[in-house]
């Protein structure tokens, strides 16, 4: 299945929360609080899930969370996660959270995961001193991100440094607004995600199918 290319806040009425990151979704959201459809509004309220729809909705709001990733990109994920020491929840999360594109919006350069995802492939970021256009790319503890010299410049990321609040920054994180740059100081933990995700759902989906 291809990435979602349609309008986001379709996503967002269909999960019933803010996945896409855009300022005016959850304003229409709460005055469109129903799926989209011409079935959406069907009695004016959200029909009850099955054990199997639960599972599945926590599923794609974590997925479309981290910018509508593809079906078969986010089950590497977790294969790698329920590999890996420790719990497979969190450590999912670890590797959504250090995915490039991830870093990117986490430090204020982007104001949402796709645009940070947009500009990571346009090549205007470096690592280490390295351009990386790759927006899965995991980084490290140590790791050096920063805006490429010629892209300092660009009117939506001087406007998105601007509104950053270093205290909205995650403490694994390090940001140096004056110079375009952050650092990696640790890996992810205690991970606040914008919305509410019941981790162990996901966990649960997988395992059935």
């Amino acid at each position: 299945m291809g990435r979602y290319i349609g309008p986001l806040v379709r996503i967002d009425r269909k999960l019933g929360v803010v996945v896409s990151g855009k300022k005016g979704a959850p304003k229409t959201l709460s005055r469109r609080n129903f799926p989209p459809g011409q079935h959406g509004r069907l009695k004016g309220r959200r029909r009850k899930l099955t054990e199997y729809g639960l599972r599945l909705l926590e599923k794609q709001k974590l997925k479309f969370l981290y910018g509508g990733l593809r079906e078969k990109q986010f089950r590497r994920y977790f294969d790698q996660a329920s590999r890996s020491k420790g719990n497979t929840g969190q450590v999912l999360l670890q590797l959504l959270e250090r995915r490039l594109d991830n870093v990117v919006y986490r430090l204020g350069f982007a104001c949402t995961r796709r645009q940070a995802r947009q500009w990571v492939a346009h090549g205007h970021f470096l690592v280490n001193g390295r351009k990386v256009d790759i927006p899965s790319y995991q980084v490290e503890p140590g790791d050096v991100i920063e805006v490429k010299t010629s892209s300092r410049d660009v009117p939506q990321l001087l406007e998105n440094l601007q509104n950053i609040d270093p205290r909205s920054v995650p403490s694994w994180l390090e940001l140096d607004k004056e110079n375009f740059r952050g650092k990696v100081i640790d890996m992810p933990r205690d991970v606040q995600l914008e919305v509410p995700v019941n981790l162990q759902y996901i966990i649960e989906f997988y395992s059935r199918v």
